[in-house]
């Protein structure tokens, strides 16, 4: 089982930035490629960003891209979104996800979530 744990979540106004984390525990190493997706409210659940376990590989959603980045230190388990000029759309809970292989469909270990909102 590998467990994940989200933080960095908040409410922020339009334009500025935050930084979501996410620590992996459990029979995880750093082979494991992670993720984040997000639901935001009235909508399924969806793919934001997802990144290999050396790192050497990320994958963004098109919405996303060139405002979001997706980091992990291998060292700390951890796993980072680094969002920039948000705006109020991208308001959701966003999920850290697990899987042993990069996949942006269904990752097979999730977190609980962490809400974001951005107000205007």
């Amino acid at each position: 089982q590998v467990y994940l744990v989200e933080s960095g979540g908040g409410l922020v106004q339009a334009g500025a930035s935050l930084r979501l984390s996410c620590e992996a525990s459990g029979r995880t190493d750093s082979s494991y490629a992670m993720g984040w997706f997000r639901r935001a409210p009235g909508k399924e659940r969806g793919f934001v960003a997802v990144i290999s376990g050396s790192g050497g590989s990320t994958y963004y959603a098109d919405s996303v891209k060139g405002r979001f980045t997706i980091t992990r230190d291998n060292a700390k388990n951890t796993v980072y979104l680094q969002m920039n000029t948000l705006r109020p759309e991208v308001t959701a809970v966003y999920y850290c996800t697990a899987d042993r292989v990069v996949v942006i469909t269904a990752p097979e270990y999730w977190g609980q979530g962490t809400q974001v909102t951005v107000s205007s």
